[in-house]
């Protein structure tokens, strides 16, 4: 059974892999950070549910087809698994920016199509993990706890919303995936409410 206080929700390319402004065209293009798969089996042996939640829009300018991302998506969870961890549910964007679909970061659909997978009443209290603004307006809007990780797009997004990383802020930075798993891990073991 899972719980919304329990999920973490992802973003895929800076997060899980190497991003490129060119985009992750093929199988071969796809190159997982090797801390990353290590963190979200930590994740998966600690009992969390971990969702990817990833606009694709290379899909809809021809860059590549829904069957070569749904081979990347086939080996993420194949690495996942064979570190001992799971992917409850991956939720993909195929649209290009001006589609005006639902689903696209920063609107929620992708998160709305997680909290229905995985048969949640809402995703409040859930964790959204992103390297880019777009990545934590979509948790915002589903009342997800914000995090930014420096990798991929991470440090070019502080770059150029300074306040995110402000004392004030209600957003959580970390270097990296691995970094933010360690930290909620920990803050778990000390009996802490993250």
């Amino acid at each position: 059974m899972h719980s919304p206080d329990r999920l973490v929700i992802l973003d895929r390319d800076g997060v899980i892999n190497r991003d490129s402004d060119e985009y992750i065209k093929s199988l071969a293009e796809w190159i997982p950070y090797p801390s990353a798969i290590q963190a979200i089996a930590r994740l998966s042996q600690a009992g969390w549910t971990v969702a990817v939640a990833t606009n694709q829009s290379g899909i809809a300018r021809g860059y590549y087809t829904e069957a070569s991302l749904v081979e990347m998506h086939a080996r993420l969870c194949r690495l996942v698994a064979e570190a001992g961890g799971d992917i409850a549910h991956i939720a993909w964007c195929p649209h290009g920016p001006d589609n005006d679909c639902h689903c696209r970061k920063p609107l929620p659909g992708l998160l709305a199509q997680i909290r229905d997978a995985l048969h949640l009443g809402e995703l409040s209290g859930s964790w959204m993990v992103g390297d880019s603004l777009r990545d934590l307006q979509a948790g915002d809007a589903m009342g997800c706890r914000r995090v930014l990780v420096r990798s991929g797009k991470g440090e070019r997004t502080l770059e150029k919303h300074t306040e995110l990383a402000a004392p004030e802020s209600d957003t959580l930075v970390f270097d990296d995936l691995a970094d933010f798993v360690s930290w909620l891990l920990g803050d778990e073991k000390r009996g802490n409410k993250a």
